[in-house]
């Protein structure tokens, strides 16, 4: 499986890390923080360079955009995987965009993109709901800053394929 991700800044990485012990009831802590920009499945026909190319052309134009971090929520049951979720909330027209013109070349997948894409950094799954009500009700210090590239990332390998640079 492929992503196209947007690495988060240390600002993001300190909180979620300053978050880290109010984390400790759920039964899965994310090491790693990244933005899902969209999930582009299996590699087509001629493999991670093909893939490449048709992210590049889809990309072409896309202008650098802002993201703010705005605060704590939670899927109760999320449409993948174990819930509940709990996650720094997004807000960034300039991501929602780009997620909407990935969807003319890359089909979305129920539940979770399109319309139902809600743009977000998980921290911690698994456990119950009360906790995770609990944990949302705390505030934190929004954090905003600006996208300029985009990696492309190798589920099966979790690693970095590829990097596009904005803009595009």
């Amino acid at each position: 499986m492929y992503s196209l991700n947007v690495a988060v800044p240390g600002e993001v990485e300190r909180l979620a890390e300053d978050l880290r012990p109010a984390l400790l009831d759920f039964d899965a802590i994310r090491e790693r923080h990244t933005l899902l920009c969209k999930r582009l499945g299996d590699s087509p026909p001629g493999g991670v360079a093909r893939l490449r190319e048709q992210v590049r052309t889809v990309l072409g134009g896309a202008p650098v955009f802002e993201v703010r971090v705005t605060g704590l929520d939670y899927f109760a049951y999320p449409p993948l995987g174990e819930g509940p979720v709990v996650y720094l909330a997004v807000e960034s027209p300039g991501l929602r965009r780009i997620h909407r013109r990935l969807l003319d070349e890359f089909s979305a997948i129920e539940e979770f993109e399109g319309d139902d894409y809600v743009p977000h950094v998980t921290l911690a799954r698994g456990g119950d709901v009360e906790t995770a009500r609990r944990f949302v009700e705390r505030d934190i210090e929004p954090v905003t800053f600006t996208v300029n590239r985009l990696a492309l990332w190798d589920a099966t390998y979790d690693e970095e394929v590829a990097s596009f640079s904005l803009p595009a």
